[in-house]
């Protein structure tokens, strides 16, 4: 295991984050959105240095059989807030190619919140497939299988607190 982002590296960079995010939706209330289940180490440890109020919910979704993404969503864990007229955060460990996310985002505009952006700890644009941008990004990383801070490889792995890969 090889270590890409260092832990102090990544809570670095959610301070950061954190402050675009206070700033933007300041005297606003937010929903965090976390895909599961890579995304609940990021989630967790940006929510605790918000200073808005949040609510948290998790989805569970794929677009995915096998290896191959379909390009349609699948819901396997239902959004339990009703978000009309309210701000939503998705909160990502990764985008990859960006199919899956690109639906999600367009399923939850179709519930007619407020708003709808996206935070990713990582992002991969050399494997995008679809014209989609996290609106606040971690950190860009190359073709490397990532594990660690959320990421796994067969459910191993996400407690690691750093970014890691696999030779």
């Amino acid at each position: 295991m090889e270590v890409l982002i260092s832990e102090s590296k990544i809570e670095k960079r959610i301070n950061e984050l954190a402050k675009e995010i206070n700033k933007e939706y300041e005297g606003k209330e937010l929903i965090l959105l976390g895909i599961l289940k890579g995304s609940i180490v990021f989630m967790v440890e940006l929510a605790k240095k918000l200073k808005m109020k949040v609510k948290f919910d998790f989805m569970e979704v794929s677009s995915y059989e096998g290896t191959e993404s379909t390009g349609n969503l699948k819901i396997k864990k239902a959004l339990k807030e009703d978000i009309e007229g309210k701000d939503v955060l998705i909160i990502e460990d990764i985008i990859d190619t960006g199919r899956t996310l690109k639906e999600l985002k367009k399923y939850l505009e179709a519930k007619n919140p407020n708003s709808v952006k996206i935070a990713t700890l990582l992002s991969k644009p050399s494997r995008r497939v679809v014209e989609i941008e996290a609106d606040y990004m971690g950190f860009e990383v190359e073709d490397k299988f990532v594990v660690g801070y959320g990421l796994d490889y067969n459910q191993k792995y996400r407690n690691l607190p750093y970014i890691g890969y696999i030779e």
